[in-house]
């Protein structure tokens, strides 16, 4: 589906796998969000275009492919007012979250983080659920992980943001063969 629109360069390229995906997520959004994925930050953030550049990033840390997923999950789910804020007008407690401040986080990242597996599926790569509170207050992770399971599914039945639909298949593309994408690829116990 995505071979003619897909530059050669960027299918199946011997690029590393993470130059890859930038050249292949800047094909389909330089030019029509404005938008960029760039890599090699110390933390991932996301950057409206500004005086000092024009168009808006997408970062994600060092060269972790995972990273770059997440990170562009999060853009996918972003509206339009909160990609002209700097990481979405989000916040972002640490690790070392109470209770209360973890479920906070894993309310706002299940939708992420369900894009990201769906990601990381089309993507060839496996996929692992970040709790990303190592040293916080101890939670049982299953209710997050049945939580991205259910988005998945719900994404499944009623399909995907378009950008996230986009990037997907154009992943499918570039990176695996395109198959194990139905709601029933997607197993619970692969999160376990």
């Amino acid at each position: 589906m995505f071979d003619a629109v897909l530059d050669p360069a960027v299918r199946r390229a011997p690029l590393p796998p993470c130059e890859q995906m930038i050249a292949l997520f800047d094909q389909l959004f330089a030019h029509s969000e404005n938008t960029r994925l760039v890599g090699g930050a110390e933390e991932p953030l996301y950057l409206p275009a500004d005086a000092r550049c024009d168009y808006h990033r997408v970062i994600f840390r060092e060269d972790y492919f995972s990273s770059a997923l997440h990170e562009v999950a999060h853009w996918c789910i972003a509206g339009a007012a909160r990609r002209r804020l700097a990481d979405y007008g989000y916040w972002y407690e640490a690790d070392g979250r109470s209770g209360e401040q973890q479920r906070a986080f894993e309310a706002v990242e299940c939708k992420p983080q369900a894009l990201e597996w769906m990601f990381s599926r089309a993507a060839g790569i496996r996929f692992r659920v970040s709790i990303d509170n190592l040293n916080g207050e101890a939670c049982d992770p299953f209710g997050f992980q049945l939580g991205v399971w259910q988005q998945v599914r719900r994404f499944c039945r009623d399909g995907l943001p378009p950008r996230a639909a986009l990037f997907r298949d154009a992943l499918a593309t570039a990176f695996g063969d395109g198959e194990g994408l139905r709601a029933a690829d997607f197993q619970l116990s692969e999160l376990r």
